[in-house]
Parts: C-alpha cells; sequence; structure tokens
C-alpha cells in the first residue's frame, strides 16, 4: 500500500527540513509530496535541497493539499502539517485500519511538543473518536478514491479540515489511530494556550451553529499565517473530527 505524504508549507523555512527527515526515517511505502503556497524564506529550495518534491499552489491549506491530491499516486492520502512528525509506526497503522473494507479513512491521536497542562489535556482528548476532537494537525489519511469523489477540500479560508471530516464521516467509517503525532505548541506559546483555546473554541462553536468560515475568518486573521498556511490550526480542549 502506498501512501502519499502530502506536506502544504508557506514560510516553514525553519522547521520543514526536521519534518522531513523524520518522514524519511520511516519505514513503510511512502511518496511524499511538498506543496508550497508561494513562500518568500527559501523554503521550496530547501525542501528540494532534501530530494523532495516541491510544487506550488496558489497559498491556501485547502488549495495546496488538493494540489498535492492531484500529483499523489499513492491509493492512499496522508496531509501533514508541516510542524507535525508523523510516528515510527504510521504506515503500518494505516495498513491495518485500512485493512477493514469499510474504513474510508481516519487520523493520529495528537501531542504537543510542549507540556502545558491544557496541553496535555487536549491531547488526551483526541483519545475519543467524537468527531469534535479531531483536526488536520492529527495527520488525517484517506482513501485517494473516496477523497476525489468527495471533491477534496473545500477551498475555505479556515476549517477546511473540519469540513472535510464531516463529509467523510457521511460516507463511510473512521477511525481514531492509537499511534499519535506530536504537534508544535508555537501558536500556544505565541498567544497564550488558554487565550488560543478559547477562541478556537468560539470560531468552531459559531461554525457549528452555521456562521460561514469567511466570516470566521476576521476572527482569526490576527495569527492566520502561523503554521505554515492560510488554514486555522486549531488544539482546544473539544477537539473536532
Amino acid at each position: 500500500m502506498r501512501v502519499s505524504i502530502i506536506i502544504p508549507t508557506y514560510e516553514e523555512i525553519r522547521g520543514i527540513r526536521e519534518t522531513l527527515a523524520a518522514v524519511r526515517r520511516l519505514e513503510g511505502d511512502f511518496e511524499v509530496l511538498v506543496v508550497d503556497g508561494l513562500s518568500g524564506d527559501g523554503t521550496p529550495d530547501a525542501v528540494r535541497s532534501e530530494g523532495v518534491a516541491c510544487y506550488p499552489a496558489p497559498r491556501g491549506r485547502a488549495s495546496q493539499m488538493n494540489e498535492g491530491a492531484r500529483r499523489a499516486v499513492g491509493s492512499v492520502l496522508l496531509f501533514l502539517h508541516a510542524d507535525t512528525l508523523l510516528p515510527p509506526e504510521a504506515h503500518r497503522a494505516i495498513e491495518t485500519a485500512l485493512a477493514d473494507p469499510t474504513v474510508d479513512g481516519g487520523c493520529f491521536r495528537l501531542e504537543y511538543d510542549d507540556d502545558h497542562p491544557l496541553l496535555r489535556l487536549s491531547a488526551f482528548l483526541t483519545r475519543s473518536t467524537n468527531r469534535l476532537v479531531h483536526y488536520g494537525d492529527s495527520a488525517y489519511f484517506v482513501r485517494a478514491e473516496r477523497f476525489h469523489e468527495l471533491g477534496g477540500y473545500r477551498t475555505l479560508p479556515i476549517l477546511e479540515d473540519l469540513d472535510l471530516w464531516t463529509r467523510l464521516r457521511r460516507h463511510g467509517r473512521l477511525v481514531v489511530l492509537d499511534a499519535a503525532v506530536t504537534t508544535s505548541a508555537r501558536r500556544f506559546t505565541r498567544n497564550g494556550a488558554v487565550r488560543q483555546q478559547l477562541k478556537n473554541v468560539l470560531i468552531v462553536g459559531l461554525y457549528l451553529l452555521g456562521v460561514h468560515p469567511r466570516r470566521l475568518e476576521r476572527l482569526y486573521r490576527p495569527t492566520r499565517t502561523e503554521g505554515g498556511t492560510d488554514g486555522v490550526e486549531l488544539h482546544r480542549p473539544s477537539k473536532a473530527g
């Protein structure tokens, strides 16, 4: 089973080499594609210097990931944030989960590279299968055929991950793997863990009440460029999936 790892980037020069080095250490049949949103800091050159294909796309996590999916050849697509590290057993865990033909995809549990109590709680809650505790930073994986059937990610300014997860759940089973990815807590370090979590909860709550992501983007704009793309990285006590 070939798994295509698709990494959207925007000005990730400081961390992309670490992410790619971690991917290289993984065992299993992987294809790696980086899709860059026209960075000006040398990210594409850094990616290519690591021997990884890097393609341009209009800036925005949804459009970048769709471009990666269009170019991917794997039967499984794995969408990885540029500041997130996969566990060593990633391929085996995905292959085992998808051995069940009723499973269309899923995600990993989440851990942070920071020991803040609120982030530990948030990470613990990702053990749940509740749809409101898993977002794109949990490294979504999906059968390529199903992804394309659904039209891929909608080009929303934020919450494209929650939108995709919701649509996938309507058509098949999604699973949460026991293995965990490790993601950066840089947004929380900069903005304050409690403040950032409250903001995220507010945005998701309004989205669930029917407020369009284009209106919600205004609430998130002060920090929208952190994390590599225009897509929002949501980490909260009640995460979504």
